[in-house]
C-alpha cells in the first residue's frame, strides 16, 4: 500500500470548523459505526463507497479526512480506492478513532447523530409542547376533536402506526395540515420516538397554524411502552392541499423564511452555481414526496423529502461547508425545510424562486440515477441463473455468499447461503467451505457484481460467478427461501438495528429513547452549539 497522508485528530478538529469545505468520512460499516464515532463524522461504509461516495462527495476537489477504529488496513484500502476514483485531497485521521478518544474528544453512539441531537436541543430550546400516551387516550375518551398526524415516510407509516393516525410525514406537515381540520381540533405530531414528532410539531407551531399542536411523547416507542397496540398495514395519508389551505401555507412558509433568513435565488443563479460546481460543492434536493420527483423534476436534483433531510441531513450531504439549494413546487417544503437547514449549521442553504416553474428550467421524468463509481470493475464477471445455481447447489458445486445487508439476510436468503461483509472478505472467506465455486448473491445481483472483483482477489484461483437478479429471481423462478442468521462469515455488524428490528422491542425501544433524550448531555461535553436565531415575535 503507498504511504497516505495521516492527520491528527486536533488537526481534524480544527479542519472542521474552518470555514472551508471538508468531508469527514467513517468508512466503517454502519453497525460498527453506529456504536460509537465523532460528532461530525459521515458514515461512508467502505462495503457501499462505489454508490454512496459520488452522493456524498460530488466534487473530487473536496478536501477528505477518512477515519476508521485505528488508522490501519481499511482506512488505507479505501483512501487508494478514493483516490483512483479522482478525488485529489484524500488524508486520514491518525490513530482513527482510537485517535480521536485519546485526544480527549467525545464519542457518540447511534446513527444521524447532528440531527437527532438537533432535535433534543431544539425541545430544550423552544419548549415544544409535548403530551404522553396516556394524555391522548384520555382526550380521545373524552371526545375532545383531536388528529393525529404521523410525520414519517409512507412506508415506516404503513408498517406499524398508532391506531388512527394519518401520515403527513416531515415538511408535508405545513404543507398540507392548513385547512385539513377545522382550527379548534387538536393536532399531535407523532414518529417513531422523539425527535421528527418534535421537529414536526414545531414546524406547525413555527408557521403559526392555529390549531393548538402537541408531540407525542416518544411517539410509537412510547405508545408501546405504555401497553397499547400499535396498527398494522394502515394506508390513511393526509391529502395534497386545497387552494384556501396551500395560499395560507405559503404565506406562513415566507413568515418562517424571513425569520431564518432564508434566501430565495432566482434561475440564472442556480446555472452560476453549477457552472462553479468544480470550485464548490453544490448539492440540489427535490424536497417533494418520491412519487412527484418521479412524475417530474430538475436535471441534476436529488430526491430528498425534506423531513428526511432533516433528520438525516448527513445521508444525503457528505461535504461540511457546501451549498444547498431546495428546490419544490411551490415553495413551501423548501422554505420549511431550508429554515431547519439553516438552523442546523447548513448557513449556505437556499430556495429556487419559482421552484420547478423557474424560468428556462427543463424537467426530466424517472427515478433519481444511481450510478456507481468504478462500476467498470465488475463488468466481466460471469453470472449464474437461479436455475443453474439450484442444480449446482444440489450437486455440492457452490458455495453461496449473500451481501445483501444482514437485515435482508435474516429476512430471506438463498437456503445454505453464508452471510459475508464485503469489507471483510478475508476474514469471512477463510470461513466458507474449501470446495466449490462461489456464487454471491444481493437483492438484485447489483450489489454482488460490484463486489466481485474485491471476492475474486480473497479468493485466488476460485471461480467466482454471480447470481444473475438476485435473491428477487431466485424467489421470483419459485425457489424457496431461508430466514435466520444460519450461517455467518461475517458478524451482522454492517447495519444499524433499529429497536423495531429486535425481538425485545420494549428494550430497545427503552434505550433508544435514553439514549436520544441523552445527546443534550452530550453535547454539552463536547463543546458542540448550533447556530442562534431570533425568537418568534
Amino acid at each position: 500500500m503507498t504511504t497516505m497522508r495521516a492527520v491528527s485528530a486536533e488537526r481534524v478538529r480544527a479542519m472542521l470548523s474552518d470555514g472551508q469545505e471538508i468531508a469527514f468520512l467513517d468508512v466503517r460499516e454502519e453497525g460498527v459505526f453506529s456504536r460509537a464515532h465523532a460528532f461530525w463524522a459521515v458514515p461512508a461504509p467502505f462495503s457501499h463507497l462505489e454508490r454512496r461516495l459520488g452522493l456524498l462527495v460530488p466534487r473530487r476537489g473536496t478536501r477528505v479526512v477518512l477515519m476508521d477504529d485505528d488508522g490501519g488496513g481499511l482506512v488505507r484500502r479505501a483512501a487508494e480506492r478514493i483516490s483512483a476514483w479522482g478525488y485529489e485531497d484524500v488524508a486520514i485521521l491518525d490513530g482513527g478513532l482510537r485517535g480521536w478518544r485519546d485526544a480527549g474528544f467525545e464519542v457518540f453512539a447511534g446513527v444521524h447523530v447532528p440531527s437527532k441531537a438537533f432535535g433534543e436541543v431544539v425541545e430544550h430550546r423552544d419548549g415544544t409542547p409535548s403530551i404522553d400516551p396516556a394524555q391522548l387516550k384520555a382526550w380521545r375518551a373524552e371526545g375532545r376533536p383531536v388528529v393525529v398526524l404521523d410525520s414519517r415516510p409512507f412506508d415506516e407509516f404503513h408498517r406499524f402506526s398508532l391506531p388512527g393516525g394519518i401520515d403527513c410525514p416531515g415538511a408535508e406537515l405545513v404543507h398540507r395540515a392548513f385547512g385539513l381540520v377545522d382550527d379548534a381540533t387538536t393536532i399531535v405530531v407523532n414518529c417513531a420516538g422523539r425527535t421528527r414528532s418534535i421537529i414536526g410539531a414545531q414546524s406547525l407551531i413555527n408557521a403559526g397554524i392555529p390549531n393548538p399542536v402537541v408531540a407525542l411523547r416518544n411517539g410509537t416507542g412510547g405508545w408501546h411502552l405504555a401497553g397499547e397496540a400499535l396498527a398494522h398495514g394502515s394506508r390513511a395519508v393526509a391529502p395534497p392541499p386545497g387552494v384556501e389551505g396551500l395560499a395560507r401555507a405559503v404565506e406562513a412558509s415566507r413568515r418562517v423564511a424571513a425569520r431564518f433568513g432564508v434566501e430565495e435565488i432566482g434561475a440564472d443563479t442556480l446555472r452560476r452555481f453549477q457552472d462553479e460546481a468544480g470550485r464548490r460543492t453544490l448539492y440540489l434536493f427535490d424536497v417533494r414526496t418520491p412519487e412527484e420527483y418521479e412524475a417530474g423534476h430538475l436535471p441534476g436534483s436529488r430526491s430528498a423529502p425534506g423531513g428526511q433531510l432533516v433528520q438525516s441531513t448527513d445521508f444525503y450531504a457528505g461535504t461540511r461547508g457546501a451549498r444547498i439549494v431546495l428546490v419544490d413546487d411551490n415553495g413551501v417544503r423548501a422554505r420549511m425545510t431550508a429554515s431547519w437547514l439553516r438552523q442546523i449549521g447548513w448557513g449556505d442553504a437556499c430556495v429556487l424562486a419559482g421552484g420547478l416553474r423557474a424560468a428556462g428550467l427543463s424537467l426530466e421524468k424517472g427515478p433519481e440515477p444511481a450510478p456507481a463509481l468504478g462500476d467498470d470493475a465488475g463488468r466481466a464477471c460471469e453470472t449464474v441463473s437461479a436455475g443453474e445455481l439450484q442444480s449446482l447447489v444440489d450437486a455440492g458445486a457452490a458455495v453461496v455468499v449473500d451481501l445483501a445487508s444482514s437485515l435482508r439476510y435474516r429476512a430471506g436468503h438463498v437456503p445454505g447461503a453464508w452471510f459475508a461483509v464485503r469489507a471483510r472478505f478475508d476474514e469471512a472467506f477463510a470461513k466458507l467451505p474449501a470446495q466449490g465455486e462461489l456464487v454471491l448473491a444481493s437483492d438484485d445481483g447489483e450489489f454482488a457484481r460490484l463486489a466481485a472483483a474485491d471476492a475474486i482477489a480473497a479468493a485466488p484461483g476460485r471461480k467466482v460467478r454471480v447470481l444473475a437478479g438476485g435473491t428477487r429471481a431466485w424467489a421470483a423462478a419459485g425457489l424457496p427461501l431461508a430466514g435466520g442468521f444460519e450461517r455467518l462469515a461475517s458478524e451482522p455488524d454492517d447495519v444499524w438495528y433499529s429497536p423495531y428490528d429486535h425481538e425485545d422491542l420494549g428494550k430497545a425501544m427503552a434505550e433508544y429513547l435514553s439514549w436520544e433524550v441523552g445527546l443534550v448531555e452530550q453535547l454539552a461535553r463536547e463543546g458542540i452549539a448550533f447556530p442562534e436565531f431570533p425568537a418568534a415575535g
